[in-house]
C-alpha cells in the first residue's frame, strides 16, 4: 500500500495490566504459544543493552523509504510506555534516527522501546543505552525529511503485520507482535508454558528428561535407524 499523509492520534490500547504481565515472559515462550508465526525477521535485532524485556502497545509509523518526517510526528504524539514500530519500506541505505531523537524519546517521552525495520546511527553511544532499541543495521547516512508518511496505521515490520495498539514484546532473541484482541487469551497459555519450560530445562540439565517421544515420532515418520557406519 502506498504511503499516505495521515496521522491518527487515537488507538485501541491493550489493558496495561496485561502488558505488565507479558513483560515478565521470554519472547520465545510466548511465540511458541502463537503457532510460531508472530516473530519479526532476525534482521530486526537488539542493538542496545537493556536489562529486561521490552513490552508495550505499538505506536506505528509508516515512512517513505529513507525519510523520517513521520518519525518526527511520532516524537510529538507518542505516549509513555509506547513501543514505536517503524516500517521503512525495506530501505537499508539511510539511517532513520540517531542519538538526538532517541534522547527525546527516552528522557522526555519515556517510551518502552523502539523497533525499526531499517538502519540507525550513533551506535557507539546507543549500544550502551538501557532503552531497548531494535533495528536492522547502522549507517552514517542520514534521512530525508520530506514525507510522505503515516502514523498509527497498520504496518509490516520485520515481515510481521502490526496494528496500532498490538502488544510488542522483545528481548535478546528478537521481537514478536501479539495482536491486541488476542493478548488476554494468549497470556495464561504463555505463563503456563513458561513454567513448564523452566521445569523442562532443569530435567534436561540433570539428564532426567523423558525423550521416549522422540523414538516414537521417528518411527511414525519412517526414519531408519541403522546400527552401522555410513557406506557410500
Amino acid at each position: 500500500m502506498p504511503v499516505g499523509k495521515r496521522i491518527y492520534l487515537k488507538r485501541q490500547l491493550p489493558d496495561p495490566k496485561i502488558v505488565e504481565q507479558y513483560a515478565k515472559l521470554p519472547a520465545a515462550n510466548v511465540a511458541d504459544c502463537m503457532e510460531r508465526g508472530c516473530a519479526m525477521h532476525p534482521r530486526v535485532k537488539l542493538l542496545s543493552s537493556p536489562t529486561g524485556e521490552m513490552a508495550g502497545p505499538a505506536f506505528t509509523v509508516h515512512t517513505r523509504a529513507g525519510d523520517n518526517l513521520a518519525i518526527y510526528a511520532a516524537l510529538r504524539f507518542c505516549s509513555p510506555g509506547d513501543v514505536i514500530v517503524i516500517a521503512d519500506e525495506g530501505d537499508d541505505t539511510r539511517s532513520l534516527i540517531g542519538e538526538v531523537m532517541m534522547s527525546w524519546l527516552r528522557d522526555v517521552k519515556k517510551i518502552a522501546g523502539i523497533v525499526i525495520d531499517g538502519p540507525i546511527r550513533d551506535i557507539d553511544n546507543l549500544s550502551q543505552w538501557k532503552l531497548p532499541i531494535y533495528a536492522t543495521s547502522t549507517t552514517p547516512g542520514g534521512p530525508y525529511k520530506e514525507g510522505p508518511g503515516e502514523v498509527n496505521v497498520p504496518v509490516s515490520c520485520g515481515n510481521v503485520s502490526v496494528n496500532p495498539g498490538d502488544v510488542i514484546l522483545g528481548d535478546a532473541d528478537g521481537v514478536i507482535c501479539i495482536p491486541r484482541q488476542d493478548a488476554p487469551a494468549i497470556l495464561p497459555k504463555a505463563q503456563k508454558f513458561h513454567q513448564a519450560d523452566e521445569a523442562k530445562a532443569i530435567s534436561f540439565s540433570k539428564g532426567t528428561a523423558d525423550l521416549s517421544w522422540v523414538d516414537q515420532t521417528l518411527k511414525e515418520k519412517g526414519f531408519d535407524i541403522i546400527d552401522d557406519i555410513y557406506r557410500p
